[in-house]
């Protein structure tokens, strides 16, 4: 018996603190996948609908980091942070997302990626270090809708991708 299925003490005991948002994209495991590892993709769909990425520097390896800036559909600029915890290529990323190194409101991501069919489907389970910061990334950020809209702009980049190679 698993002790951190659903029910159990551990997912329980994390389950306020805790967003899960999935999708099944239609297209290889190994290419959404890529769309995560290198920065040519990444700045290409990352971020909810509206929004653009510049980044500042980008190594992906565990203990790499990505330093960004989200550019609003409202002209604000949010500075972003990551720093990889586990790459287990292509079934696995895991990372620690916060405003800059060292922010104590940053918050970790694992994402799954598993094959179903010719078809993806990734699973995005973030666990804040609060209930607090997790309403707060909800209700302000609007970070279930926002991160529904940021697989969706994967789905359609690497759908693309695949529609393309398929042309040619």
């Amino acid at each position: 018996m698993s002790k951190t299925g659903p029910g159990s003490p551990e997912r329980s005991a994390t389950a306020d603190r805790e967003i899960v948002i999935s999708r099944t994209i239609d297209a290889p495991r190994e290419l959404v996948f890529e769309a995560f590892t290198e920065v040519r993709h990444l700045s290409r769909w990352w971020g909810p609908e509206g929004f653009s990425t510049t980044t500042r520097s980008f190594e992906f390896r565990v203990g790499g980091e990505w330093d960004f800036v989200m550019h609003g559909p409202d002209g604000t600029d949010y500075q972003e942070w990551i720093t990889w915890t586990e790459i287990v290529p292509p079934a696995t990323i895991a990372l620690l997302h916060g405003e800059r190194r060292d922010d104590p409101n940053a918050f970790e991501s694992v994402l799954a990626f598993e094959s179903d069919g010719a078809a993806t489907r990734i699973e995005m389970r973030t666990l804040f270090p609060t209930k607090e910061l997790r309403d707060e990334a909800v209700e302000k950020y609007h970070a279930i809708e926002g991160g529904r809209q940021t697989l969706g702009n994967l789905a359609a980049y690497v759908t693309e991708i695949v529609r393309k190679g398929a042309e040619g």
